[in-house]
């Protein structure tokens, strides 16, 4: 995401262009060659994740590493789980399974009926089983979804998206989450709710996937911490049992579930920047505790590279 910071229209002052989340060079064999040509057009770099300005730098970028923007909800928002159950009238005694299909049409459409069939393998083993699904604010997704779960056979709850209230609130109300590799998966470990994450796609882009990148995971709490916390089924391995079986485990074995709900405190802490963990108490520092949230790290950021040009 690029966009230009204008504060003056002094003739030698032109418009510094900053670069929000750098590109995922590091996903891929090679990607890194990908930044040697990325300071002729970009003058600094705001990096979600704390390994991606160190090699920027290196590669003659300017960068700073301002935080991952999920935090400032998780931060917000605690989920209300007897006001969800309530307002979708799901009994205090449901297992309430979460699904995140995914935000576009094409990834809905492959991944739902893969989870239709999870959720069927379920309901004889799980007691009172209630899904809930979240759908993503495309109307093409919302038409897909709607018409697609009138033919479930599960009791299945819609939840609109656009409000991270309601999000978090079925969150909090759930026992385990089913969701489509991507910001999701960030969302609801941060959220300590335990999940698996699946993916399938075009067996081409499944080839490309497999064979160029450098790295065994696909969703980022398990990059951040270099090891399968979140249980992963992908391409020919995202299979209905296969599914259906990771969640079972999830649900019924307290140890898996303590791992990923622990392991979600160092990864708050690795995706927040120094000033921010201060802030917090995590670090010693002695400047005052103010908001650091990362939006304002980088908007902070912004304002001082202006002026430092500004008065070079």
């Amino acid at each position: 995401m690029f966009f230009a910071a204008r504060y003056c229209q002094h003739e030698n002052n032109a418009p510094l262009h900053f670069h929000y989340v750098a590109p995922s060079f590091w996903a891929w064999k090679g990607g890194e060659e990908r930044l040697n040509g990325l300071s002729k057009f970009v003058d600094h770099v705001l990096c979600i994740l704390p390994f991606e300005a160190e090699v920027c730098v290196s590669r003659g970028v300017p960068a700073t590493f301002v935080g991952h923007p999920v935090l400032e909800d998780i931060q917000e928002l605690k989920g209300n789980a007897n006001l969800f159950r309530r307002e979708y009238g799901i009994s205090s005694g449901s297992t309430v399974i979460t699904v995140l299909p995914g935000s576009r049409l094409q990834e809905v459409t492959r991944m739902l009926p893969i989870y239709s069939k999870t959720i069927d393998l379920l309901k004889d083993s799980v007691k009172d089983p209630a899904t809930v699904i979240h759908v993503a604010p495309n109307q093409h997704v919302e038409n897909y979804i709607k018409k697609t779960v009138n033919e479930w056979t599960a009791d299945v709850v819609l939840v609109p998206g656009g409000s991270s209230h309601t999000k978090y609130d079925a969150f909090s109300a759930s026992a385990v989450a089913l969701c489509t590799s991507g910001t999701a998966a960030m969302e609801l470990h941060l959220a300590r709710l335990p999940c698996v994450v699946a993916y399938r796609a075009h067996f081409l882009t499944e080839w490309v996937i497999r064979y160029k990148a450098k790295i065994p995971y696909i969703s980022l709490p398990n990059i951040l911490l270099n090891s399968p916390v979140i249980p992963e089924a992908l391409f020919r391995e995202c299979t209905p049992t296969r599914l259906a079986s990771l969640l079972m485990e999830l649900m019924h074995n307290e140890e898996v579930r303590a791992e990923q709900i622990s392991a979600a405190e160092k990864v708050r802490q690795l995706l927040s920047p120094p000033l921010a963990r201060a802030a917090r108490g995590d670090l010693d520092c002695k400047e005052p505790s103010f908001d650091n949230s990362p939006s304002l790290i980088a908007a902070r950021t912004i304002l001082f590279h202006r002026s430092e040009k500004l008065y070079a």
